[in-house]
């Protein structure tokens, strides 16, 4: 049980204003391995024939029944398609492109090579996640992609990696050459801070390449079958060295919706083509439409929005999201403005919530489309922001801003629902500072490059606060969801999949200046898979439910009910306290009940702090290590372990090392491995 010091690299931050830790910090002890499942298939033929295989996070849905946001679309992995590629992974392993596909693997097609799919149902639209290289300056390339329907109806979508591909340490850089940004920060790959080592490291470049996937989105112009198939080919003259596509999304798209009676922005000027900026005419049909107590309407057509459009007491209906996208550049600022932004860009943003915030707004029905490549966080350049009080969100697309939502309370009230959210350079949805009795359900959220839900109560706490029956896949960083403090909120129906590093599916921590955990916190009926990764800078396994003591202790009334755990790739839980302050913070009194554990690299628990936790009815198979992995706070006293835990019972099953809580393992044995040997389970199963 020997104890290992581990150095953290510089925090990573989210949306707005979470600056990295500069100051070298020991964390939680131990160590582990990277684990890779499997090797890149050699040649390739995916599926091939038989019935189109429809999944949920790339699992079959019977496992995930009633979990996750209802959606409209049905997902299909390329892996299981036919294809004359070559299928890459499955890989955990960070810094990869099978790591960050959907089910951890992808098909790469060569110039000339095709990934065929069948129709599930009666379709008129599809999305497709793809990656291509980078420029070998950094910026992107753009390269064809030839899509037909049932050997007929060939179009060409032009694909592009402008807004992928990011490299080098917080807040990265779109440049694959560039030197370290932060010389005098300790990185994990030196174990060192490479200013202050002599000999200086060499570190390879590009260095941490990360962010790779984009996704773009194709209406077929009419409407096909059951059956028929769908080939994406790149072309023999393709621009790109290769193609990886990761899945395809097919969907039936109704006719555009119509409000009849509504302030219509055409007639105020908007240019539906895009050629024209139409933010001035926006401002005078939302003027006109606040005085005559009208919706404001946007017809199909595509708007050129290059800022904030400010919006109170205010409805403003698209029709639909395939039809009207509000588009617009990201513009740098003569000089910065008063919240530290040096770009504006296109988003719909309350009133700051110091000037009394916005009321009454309703959003429904388009596409935000922005054009944010970088990472600056004091940047407002997000698709919804500001602060938004009794109003609702839904039915939106929002793609490539660097925060989906990002909503600065106080507020009350807001309710986002069937919304979709992909290519973020940050989160998906944050709520930051005083928001309550809001909620996030029915909506999807792919590929952001930090948290895709958060409750940040930092300064003010959040409270009774319900994300719903969202699904959540492929954060590059960080969590699927983060709860960083607050009062009586909830967690409730999810689906998260496939987090890639430092975070994990769902994260509540006291950090970042977050209020205490207060009142209860209800974590409920989720489901993760393939978590639980490895922490690249402590080197150790995460647990897919972490929960992570660092700034105080984590105390309140938290219960984790009927939640599914499948395919964890280290342990389905871990709780811990950060090594400098392990004597300091406890993480007490956590209830467990009706869980199941399908699947785990290592452990079900592992416990790295004082504190305790309850188990009632926790079911686990296939557990490839001793079930309770218990350091505690890793002083080792003659007593046991420093945390404790209680049997209620039915806690049954488990794997290699026998039941997953054995009597021998009650109340606080040491049962302390640092570098416990990961075996990897089977696929998850109905159980």
């Amino acid at each position: 049980m020997a104890r290992y010091t581990i150095h953290a690299a510089a925090e990573r931050v989210g949306g707005s204003a979470r600056r990295p830790v500069r100051a070298v910090a020991a964390v939680t002890a131990a160590a582990g391995l990277v684990l890779v499942l499997g090797a890149p298939a050699p040649a390739a033929s995916g599926r091939g024939g038989g019935s189109p295989a429809v999944t949920r996070a790339a699992l079959d849905p019977a496992l995930v029944a009633g979990r996750g946001a209802r959606v409209d679309f049905a997902e299909q992995e390329a892996e299981s398609a036919s294809t004359n590629g070559t299928v890459i992974g499955p890989d955990r392993t960070a810094y990869t492109l099978p790591s960050e596909a959907s089910g951890r693997s992808a098909v790469r097609l060569m110039p000339g090579q095709y990934v065929e799919f069948t129709l599930p149902r009666a379709t008129n639209a599809l999305t497709v996640r793809y990656s291509i290289p980078d420029a070998p300056e950094g910026g992107g390339i753009t390269a064809p992609l030839d899509v037909s329907v049932d050997g007929g109806h060939r179009t060409t979508m032009t694909l592009t990696s402008r807004y992928s591909w990011l490299y080098n340490q917080y807040p990265f850089s779109n440049d694959p050459q560039g030197d370290l940004l932060h010389p005098d920060w300790w990185i994990t790959e030196c174990g060192c801070v490479p200013a202050a080592t002599t000999p200086t490291p060499t570190i390879g470049k590009p260095f941490r390449p990360s962010h790779f996937y984009d996704e773009q989105r194709l209406l077929l112009g009419k409407r096909y079958a059951a059956g028929d198939t769908v080939r994406l080919t790149a072309p023999k003259g393709s621009t790109a060295a290769w193609t990886v596509i990761d899945l395809l999304d097919t969907q039936l798209v109704a006719a555009p919706h119509v409000e009849a009676h509504a302030a219509n922005v055409l007639a105020f000027g908007a240019d539906p083509t895009g050629r024209r900026d139409a933010g001035d005419a926006f401002d005078r049909a939302i003027a006109h439409a606040r005085k005559r107590h009208l919706a404001v309407y946007l017809p199909p057509g595509t708007y050129q929005v290059n800022r904030h459009i400010t919006v109170d007491d205010v409805t403003i209906v698209g029709a639909g999201s395939w039809y009207t996208v509000v588009k617009g550049h990201q513009v740098t600022l003569d000089t910065p403005a008063p919240d530290g932004s040096v770009h504006t860009g296109v988003g719909f943003y309350g009133k700051d919530a110091a000037d009394g915030g916005s009321h009454d707004v309703h959003l429904s029905g388009f596409t935000v489309e922005g054009d944010v490549r970088e990472r600056v966080d004091t940047d407002q350049v997000n698709a919804v922001g500001g602060a938004l009080s009794d109003s609702t969100i839904d039915g939106l697309h929002l793609h490539h801003t660097k925060v989906g939502m990002w909503f600065d309370g106080p507020m009350t009230r807001l309710r986002v629902t069937r919304t979709t959210i992909t290519d973020q350079i940050a989160d998906g949805v944050n709520f930051h500072t005083g928001v309550t009795d809001s909620s996030v359900s029915d909506t999807f959220v792919r590929n952001t490059g930090d948290d895709g839900l958060a409750m940040w109560s930092e300064k003010s706490a959040n409270a009774r606060d319900v994300f719903a029956h969202n699904t959540v896949q492929s954060p590059v960083l960080a969590n699927g969801i983060a709860l960083y403090g607050g009062t009586d909120n909830t967690v409730t129906g999810n689906l998260i999949a496939d987090p890639v590093r430092e975070g994990s599916a769902i994260q509540a921590g006291s950090r970042f200046g977050a209020e205490p955990f207060t009142g209860h916190l209800w974590i409920t009926d989720n489901t993760t898979v393939r978590s639980g990764p490895f922490e690249l800078n402590w080197k150790i396994g995460l647990g897919a439910l972490w929960f992570y003591a660092l700034e105080r202790d984590i105390d309140a009334d938290i219960q984790v009910t009927g939640d599914h755990f499948l395919d964890s790739t280290y342990n389905a839980v871990m709780l811990v306290s950060d090594f400098p302050v392990k004597d300091k913070y406890a993480i007490r009194g956590v209830r467990f009940k009706d869980i199941r554990v399908d699947g785990t690299g290592t452990s079900v628990l592992s416990a790295r702090s004082a504190g305790s936790a309850s188990f009632e009815n926790v079911d686990a198979r296939n557990v490839g290590a001793v079930g309770v992995n218990n350091c505690g706070a890793f002083n080792f006293p003659s007593s046991g372990s420093e945390f404790a835990v209680s049997d209620l019972g039915g806690n049954d099953g488990g794997g290699t090392t026998g039941p997953w809580l054995a009597s021998w393992e009650l109340p606080n044995t040491i049962t302390c491995d640092d570098r416990p040997t990961v075996v990897q389970p089977p696929a998850p199963a109905p159980w």
